[in-house]
């Protein structure tokens, strides 16, 4: 690819000044701009562990798994930070790479890198079109927790949150570093401002009254804030092995796009000393954001009272929190900050979806899909950017189409399973990166990665296997191994086919040539 500088093949022996290559070197035909600096990168890095998940969807977790969820939220968090780890290593060997699936490509091969690149950037997409949707339908009940009927615009909220986004991204990367920055300020503000009410009210000894909670068909009942509301009838698997075995796929899909920091590094100011700070930081804020407000969350709420709605939704725990403590305007506040984090992602998405379509671009054979891989005077990857947004503004078109709208559900769920082959692919690449030539000794290495690599390869692959036991799972999960056999194997056999055919052709040549 003309935009990098590709790691040597396995079986050369590179120099020593390759391998330990300064970043000038690296960055010799990186056409974009270091724009981000190490506080973009740190609140990116926030941003990226901090999802909607958090926000809205902690209440079925708990509900699953009860006071356990603690520990499953640490053990996941445990997980992807390992997985961080082996890609700030790969990233930090080679700072001038768009995106961490480029090492797939140099250490599993043409096939599997064209297969993880192309799948990543569908999973973007269909990722952004639920994000878009989301956002839409979120807007449309803020305004009406505050007694505004926008329904009718929601189209229109869409399109003008997606065309502010487009903009943002299309300035340059330094505005869409402030932007993730002040996205990822709210965030944080509200899980701080949530913990220290949870604390205030615990030392006060806080009682409340049973309260009709926004987002809740039933009533939920009055109490006190108490440590006993996280041990009183505790149990391994209240609701059984196997609703705690699901809720370890719902935490890692929290989680999800976390890995997000691994395609930011090529437009980092000095990104080998930002890197390391940006991924080891990664797991306190998994204790402190996640731990802190879910045990602020069942110090307050006793966690049997998070039951299911009549359809089967929960709602939102940061709600039932602020009603306790008597903020009537608690819905609009969360709903407020669930916007902006569905603002933040579909910003997140939108720029990785335009740096990953250029990656394809560049190395395209196409002449049209080529055409996108040119960087604009902003140094961004305009086109690219453009081209993927367009694709996500399908989304309300295709809601609008009730067959088509069913079988889009469908695909967008079995993407979530598809990244989970992306991730296995990444520590496959990278336990062969620490065993070729290229591997960079004082670099930023994953500890112990003989044990640690094919444990956390090993957990993956046990995520994939709970997507069976749910029936509204087992269908992406199946539509997710489809995905990988077909087109993977489309892509493999073809890079083979290709390679025996060139191979036929020099020998040929020799021949002839003899």
């Amino acid at each position: 690819m003309s935009d990098v500088q590709q790691p040597a093949e396995p079986h050369e022996t590179p120099h020593e000044e390759e391998v330990n290559a300064s970043l000038e070197t690296l960055d010799k035909d990186n056409e974009m701009e270091r724009g981000l600096s190490n506080r973009h990168v740190q609140f990116i890095a926030i941003g990226g562990a901090i999802g909607t998940g958090l926000f809205l969807g902690s209440g079925k977790s708990i509900n699953l798994a009860g006071p356990n969820i603690i520990f499953v939220y640490i053990l996941v968090g445990g997980i992807m930070f390992l997985m961080m780890r082996a890609i700030g290593e790969l990233m930090y060997r080679d700072p001038s790479q768009h995106t961490f699936i480029n090492f797939i490509r140099f250490y599993l091969g043409d096939g599997w890198g064209k297969f993880a690149l192309w799948s990543y950037w569908i999973v973007l997409i269909l990722i952004g079109m639920t994000e878009i949707t989301a956002v839409g339908q979120y807007c449309v009940t803020f305004f009406r927790t505050l007694g505004y009927d926008v329904s009718a615009w929601k189209g229109l909220i869409e399109l003008g949150f997606l065309l502010l986004l487009v903009m943002i991204n299309l300035i340059a990367v330094k505005a869409f570093g402030e932007a993730e920055f002040w996205f990822s300020m709210i965030k944080i503000t509200l899980i701080v401002a949530m913990i220290a009410t949870a604390v205030i009210m615990l030392v006060c000894g806080f009682k409340y009254n049973a309260v009709q909670v926004p987002g809740q068909d039933h009533v939920s009942p009055a109490g006190s804030v108490t440590l006993d509301n996280l041990t009183r009838g505790f149990s391994l698997a209240p609701n059984g092995w196997l609703a705690f075995l699901m809720s370890f796929q719902m935490v890692f899909f929290a989680y999800e796009m976390i890995e997000f920091i691994g395609v930011t590094v090529s437009e980092t100011k000095n990104p080998r000393k930002v890197l390391p700070k940006a991924i080891n930081g990664i797991i306190v804020r998994v204790l402190i954001f996640y731990v802190g407000a879910l045990l602020a969350i069942m110090t307050i709420v006793p966690w049997r009272n998070f039951r299911p709605n009549k359809d089967g939704s929960f709602a939102s725990p940061f709600i039932m929190v602020f009603e306790y403590a008597g903020a009537n305007w608690a819905a609009a506040l969360v709903f407020f900050v669930v916007v902006t984090a569905a603002a933040s992602s579909l910003n997140s998405l939108l720029y990785s979806a335009g740096r990953h379509l250029y990656e394809i671009a560049e190395d395209s054979p196409s002449p049209t899909i080529a055409k996108l891989g040119v960087v604009s005077k902003t140094k961004v990857p305009a086109r690219a950017i453009i081209a993927s947004a367009i694709l996500v503004l399908l989304s309300p078109v295709i809601e609008m189409i009730p067959r088509v709208s069913g079988a889009f559900v469908m695909f967008s769920s079995a993407s979530s399973a598809v990244i989970i082959f992306i991730y296995i692919l990444t520590m496959i690449a990278h336990y062969r990166y620490r065993n070729s030539p290229q591997f960079m000794a004082n670099g930023f290495r994953m500890p112990a990665y003989r044990v640690l690599n094919p444990l956390t390869t090993a957990f993956f692959v046990f995520i994939y296997c709970t997507l069976f036991i749910g029936a509204d799972t087992r269908g992406p999960a199946i539509a997710g191994l489809v995905w990988l056999v077909v087109f993977g194997g489309y892509c493999v056999l073809h890079e083979r086919f290709q390679n025996r055919d060139l191979k036929q052709s020099i020998d040929s040549a020799g021949d002839a040539h003899a």
